[in-house]
């Protein structure tokens, strides 16, 4: 599956624990990502500061559905489903 261009949703709904230039501490579930444009693209993306974790993501219908509002639902239950109990 290609990423649809201006969707963003994996910048916005998982939390991310690793250092994100302009984000040292990472970012928190449901949190816009500093480096997501208006247009909702990456501005680090291909570049080598960009998190192994972004890097790693790969587009698939399992999380990014038909559009970017399943996308959006998708990952926030992924985000639910796996984080760690308090």
């Amino acid at each position: 599956m290609q990423c649809r261009s201006g969707c963003g949703a994996c910048c916005i709904s998982p939390s991310i624990t690793s250092p994100i230039p302009g984000m040292p501490n990472g970012k928190l579930a449901g949190e816009r990502c500093i480096n997501l444009s208006e247009e909702n693209l990456c501005t680090i993306f291909g570049r080598a500061d960009r998190p192994d974790v972004c890097s790693a993501f790969s587009a698939d219908f399992d999380v990014c559905g038909n559009s970017r509002e399943e996308a959006i639902h998708l990952l926030n239950w992924l985000e639910g489903a796996t984080a760690k109990a308090i």
